[in-house]
């Protein structure tokens, strides 16, 4: 899997999964609102370099054996 397919792949869904949680979810639950947004901010933030290093990564040349 090449670093495109990784920063697609992962890093955008997790960016989108928290926003949902952050987001609709939290302010249903007012027991773990505060729970739910850290927990949310904290995939998104963690989708957000995920997909940030994806961009970044280059693939390395194969060493002849």
């Amino acid at each position: 899997m090449t670093s495109k397919h990784i920063s697609v792949g992962v890093g955008i869904p997790m960016i989108i999964v928290g926003a949902i949680l952050a987001i609709l979810l939290a302010p249903t639950q007012q027991s773990l609102k505060d729970t739910i947004e850290f927990v949310g901010s904290l995939i998104g933030i963690l989708g957000a370099l995920i997909f940030i290093a994806g961009l970044f990564t280059r693939k390395l040349a194969a060493i002849p054996s």
